[in-house]
C-alpha cells in the first residue's frame, strides 16, 4: 500500500492511497465517521435560564458544540465503574454563568479540564436582554458517532476512485472534449496539436468527454485499487488523529476476527 498526501492543514487531509481494495477503504471511511470517539456534552443541568430560548433547545445547542478532545486522558462511560457517569475518569464539567445584555458564545463556557474546551469561541448559544441571566453546568463524555451525530469527528469523509484517462493516437484534436469537460481536466496543446490531460485527480468520471467525442477515442475508467480520500474534521481531533485511530480500531477488529477463527478451527 502506498500513500501520497496531496493537501494537509489543521482540519483537512487529502491523500491518494494505492494498493487496497474497496472494502478496506470503505471500512476506514465508516470507522472515521462513526467509531472514532470524541468528547461532546451529554447532560445539562440548567439552574437559571431567563432567555427566550427553551431549555431543551439550549441543551441541544450545547451538545453540538465541538470540543477539543484528548482521547488518552479519558475512558468511555461504558468502561467506567462510577455510578452516575460523572467522575474525572470519564467526564468533564463545563460551567456557563452570564448576565445580559449580551450574546452568549461557546467561548463563555468554562471547563474544569484545560484540554477539553470548545474548538471555536464564536458559536452563538443564546441572547440575553437587560437583567436576564443564564446559569448551568454541562457534563461532557466520550462517545461515538454511531450513538449520536454530536460525537462524529468528521464533517466530510469520502473517497473516490482515481481516474484512468486514455486518449487514442487516432484523436484529431477537435477540442469538443476540452470545451465540455466541467472540471477542466483536459486541455489543448496548440504546438503539438493534441489533447492533453492536465488534472486527472479532479476528474469526477462523469464521462461527458466520452459522450462528446464523435470518434470514440477518449476513454475514462476507474483505476482499480487506487483512491482519492478526503477527511475534514470539526476540529475536535486533527484529521491525522482520526485516520490513525480508525486504522487502530480496524486492526483491533481484524485481530479479534483472526483470533475467533483460530479458536473455532481448534474446536
Amino acid at each position: 500500500m502506498e500513500i501520497d498526501i496531496k493537501e494537509k492543514n489543521d482540519n483537512q487531509l487529502t491523500f491518494i492511497v494505492d494498493g487496497v481494495d474497496i472494502s478496506f477503504i470503505n471500512a476506514i471511511r465508516r470507522i472515521c465517521t462513526v467509531e472514532v470517539p470524541t468528547m461532546a456534552i451529554e447532560t445539562v443541568s440548567i439552574i437559571r435560564n431567563d432567555s427566550a430560548l427553551f431549555d431543551e433547545v439550549l441543551a441541544q445547542r450545547l451538545g453540538l458544540v465541538p470540543l477539543e478532545t484528548d482521547t488518552e486522558a479519558f475512558i468511555p462511560v461504558s468502561e467506567c465503574d462510577c455510578e452516575n457517569n460523572n467522575c474525572p475518569l470519564c467526564s468533564v464539567s463545563l460551567v456557563l454563568k452570564e448576565k445580559g445584555p449580551k450574546v452568549v458564545y461557546s467561548g463563555d463556557l468554562t471547563s474544569t479540564h484545560e484540554a477539553i474546551k470548545p474548538v471555536y469561541d464564536t458559536i452563538p448559544l443564546l441572547k440575553l436582554k437587560e437583567g436576564e441571566e443564564v446559569e448551568l453546568e454541562a457534563t461532557a463524555n466520550l462517545g461515538k458517532g454511531v450513538e449520536h451525530a454530536k460525537w462524529q469527528p468528521t464533517t466530510t469523509c469520502a473517497y473516490k476512485y482515481y481516474s484512468l484517462i486514455t486518449i487514442d493516437e487516432k484523436c484529431e484534436a477537435c477540442k469538443k472534449c476540452v470545451d465540455e469537460c466541467p472540471r477542466n481536466v483536459l486541455d489543448y496543446d496548440e504546438k503539438a496539436n493534441e489533447i492533453i490531460i492536465i488534472d486527472s485527480e479532479n476528474c469526477s468520471m462523469c464521462k461527458t468527454c466520452m459522450r462528446e467525442c464523435e470518434q470514440n477515442v477518449i476513454h475514462v475508467d476507474a483505476q482499480e485499487g487506487k483512491f482519492i480520500f478526503k477527511i475534514e474534521t470539526d476540529g475536535s481531533l486533527s484529521p491525522e488523529d482520526v485516520l490513525r485511530d480508525a486504522c487502530d480500531i480496524l486492526s483491533e477488529k481484524s485481530e479479534k476476527i483472526v483470533a475467533f477463527c483460530k479458536g473455532g478451527s481448534k474446536k
